[in-house]
């Protein structure tokens, strides 16, 4: 897969701050497929800061989030055989988020996000997503992702 499953999003539904490639102010998460798990970088910027030297922990769960929808996204493509930018496009939301910060997260690194598809069950996905530094583990999460209803788009 050359693009990340955000940029097949349509744009009526590009303005996540987390993942919306239409989002001037944004983190602009991008996810791919890297053999049976998702994968996605992000480097914090120094306003990222929690304490000095360490990243925020609403950020971390911000990318936890934002790579479990599309994690979800990636796998219910994958489920159904089709490739992503097929249409009926697949869009999730979280329906719950658990993170457990496991150490401190360092500022000034790349980050890589690491996603395991724990269940696909009809309309729900649940995955795991492990936040690394250096490559260490810092932080887990777990994502039960739903897909978006029709209604949400305007």
């Amino acid at each position: 897969m050359e693009k990340p499953i955000q940029d097949y999003y349509p744009d009526e539904l590009s303005y996540c701050y987390g993942c919306g490639r239409l989002n001037e102010h944004g983190y602009h998460i991008k996810s791919f497929w890297n053999g049976d798990d998702t994968i996605s970088y992000f480097t914090p910027e120094p306003y990222h800061i929690a304490i000095p030297g360490y990243v925020y922990g609403g950020l971390i769960a911000s990318l936890i989030d934002c790579h479990g929808t599309g994690t979800a996204a990636l796998a219910s493509y994958r489920a159904e055989g089709r490739e992503p930018g097929t249409m009926p496009a697949f869009r999730f939301v979280t329906a719950s988020l658990q993170v457990d910060y496991l150490k401190p997260t360092p500022l000034g690194v790349e980050l890589e996000l690491r996603g395991k598809i724990l269940e696909l069950k009809g309309r729900k996905v649940i995955s795991e997503i492990t936040v690394s530094a250096n490559g260490e583990i810092t932080a887990r999460g777990k994502v039960v992702a739903v897909q978006m209803p029709e209604n949400f788009i305007r």
